[in-house]
């Protein structure tokens, strides 16, 4: 008896769907033998270490064409080097770019969040969507949920699922559209967020083996990051409209009592339009004393030439700035809406706030000694320079060789899903590598952003891979890892094409990733 060409289409299907899994599996193996990434970064140091011994004892050296200087590699197992690792321990760790940045950045934050400012923002753009336009809100305010960090997931991921499943639609579907666009495009968003001040405080430290007085502000990326998060949203709409809709038709939920569903509330209270209110209100009201404070020509947010370079107060403060706005509009909203009763109430919710970050504080221990010493051995410039030599003997161009970095950080991005800790490996290399082909580090830290948030949504080792398969399996219990799979793998290619697209085009055309940020770096 013939098979018909339905059952051929379904064989063909689970034939893809198994050589998937079987990559799957191998990468999971693969990452699994990755040690934490604390141990990771120290153990890095070590072999920085062992590595300096051996290419000094081998005369390993380069001309630096930014200085004209031979640089050679420093043996760190010397006793001056020695000493000199033991007496800056502490401060390599005190003075590493991103610590102070994030931190000020997240007390605010944290305050924002406590109160109920963030997700009432998050849960008010959702409610009361047309059934016609909610894939794109959905995706939108994923996009832009990064501002709560790692807490976006598991605010966006049920409300997608509640948003869809209010209009009609199949709410397995609203949960993988918010976990795409949260994660996919969390490096997409309104506002600078913890991110952008970790991104910037790595890129500088990077960008300082080639030209020790230069700075990545956290508002670097700024322009392109707004721009980014429409196009992150009409990605994942297009997909999700012309292809998985179709297939979310044909998968058949498991029925969801009430003590089933989920414990979260899409429509806003009274209070909560209330303290929304006047939370913008605060919002408008600090826009203008900070403009009221800069327009004078004398103005300390100005540089010393009158202008808003990045030696100015308004951008080399401009992470205690935006803490202090999201402390301010934080404790606003939470007064008018009683969830701050006392004063005392406050510093208690920047601590708990701040807690879900203490791993990353521990992270940034071993990532500021792996860099200090890295930078200290002189082998990330040398490596730097002997890229760059390779990439101008050949003469590709530098459309190539971003096209060649942006997809090793999609590859990495499969094995290393924290954004922070890939970028402290990868920066070191091609920061300076791509500064001496005279690409800034403005525009190596966006192409990064591209090619490490777009994978992370297909990769086993993403801890909220698992959490948007728990959800997922609330509305059917059987669902499994192929069936997040075959939802998120034309999510990732469709963000990965079209914000890749936006990408190269920027380049092109010149524009600035951000408030003075540049495509291109001019040595000298």
């Amino acid at each position: 008896m013939s098979s018909t060409p339905a059952a051929d289409e379904k064989k063909r299907g689970k034939s893809e769907l198994n050589w998937l899994m079987r990559l799957l599996v191998i990468i999971e193996k693969a990452g699994n033998k990755l040690p934490h990434p604390f141990w990771l970064f120290l153990s890095l140091a070590v072999i920085v270490m062992i590595l300096s011994a051996i290419f000094s004892a081998s005369g390993l050296s380069a001309v630096n064409p930014a200085t004209d200087e031979k640089v050679t590699v420093t043996n760190l197992f010397a006793t001056d080097s020695l000493r000199e690792i033991v007496a800056d321990a502490t401060n390599n760790f005190v003075t590493f770019p991103p610590l102070g940045l994030v931190l000020i950045v997240l007390i605010g934050v944290a305050v924002a969040e406590q109160s109920g400012l963030i997700p009432a923002m998050l849960r008010g753009t959702i409610a009361g969507a047309s059934p016609k336009w909610i894939t794109f809100i959905v995706a939108l305010a994923g996009t832009a949920s990064s501002i709560a960090s790692d807490a976006s997931y598991m605010i966006m991921i049920p409300l997608g699922g509640l948003a869809f499943k209010a209009v009609g639609r199949n709410p397995l579907l609203g949960c993988l559209v918010a976990y795409a666009a949260t994660s996919g495009g969390y490096s997409a968003a309104p506002m600078v967020n913890s991110l952008d001040t970790i991104l910037g405080g790595l890129s500088t430290s990077a960008a300082q083996i080639i030209d020790a007085d230069y700075t990545v502000s956290p508002v670097a990326n700024f322009y392109f990051n707004f721009v980014s998060m429409f196009v992150v949203a009409a990605a994942v709409t297009l997909v999700t409209e012309l292809l998985l809709s179709k297939r979310a038709d044909q998968i058949e939920l498991d029925e969801v009592t009430e003590d089933d569903s989920f414990d979260v509330k899409m429509e806003l209270d009274g209070n909560e339009k209330r303290g929304m209110v006047i939370a913008v209100i605060s919002i408008i009201v600090c826009a203008g004393v900070l403009f009221a404070l800069a327009w004078p020509a004398g103005s300390f947010l100005r540089d010393e030439a009158g202008g808003f370079g990045p030696e100015s107060g308004l951008m080399a403060g401009i992470a205690a700035i935006i803490g202090f706005g999201f402390f301010i509009v934080g404790i606003v909203y939470g007064y008018a809406t009683g969830s701050i009763k006392r004063t005392a109430d406050i510093p208690e919710m920047m601590s708990k706030g701040l807690l879900p970050f203490v791993p990353v504080i521990v992270l940034f221990f071993a990532a500021s000694q792996f860099l200090a010493l890295f930078k200290m051995s002189n082998l990330g410039e040398i490596l730097a320079i002997k890229g760059a030599e390779i990439f101008g003997a050949l003469n590709t161009g530098p459309f190539i060789i971003l096209l060649g970095g942006w997809l090793l950080v999609a590859v990495g991005a499969l094995f290393l899903t924290s954004g922070s800790g890939l970028w402290t490996l990868m920066a070191p290399v091609l920061v300076p590598m791509f500064m001496l082909l005279s690409i800034a580090p403005e525009t190596t830290q966006a192409l990064y952003r591209i090619g490490d948030s777009t994978t992370n949504i297909i990769s086993p080792m993403s801890p909220y891979f698992v959490v948007v398969l728990g959800f997922v399996q609330r509305y059917k219990k059987d669902a499994g890892i192929g069936t997040v799979l075959s939802f998120t793998i034309p999510l990732s290619f469709a963000m990965f094409i079209l914000w890749g697209l936006l990408f190269f085009i920027w380049w092109a055309t010149g524009i600035p990733w951000g408030p003075g940020a540049a495509t291109h770096y001019h040595m000298g």
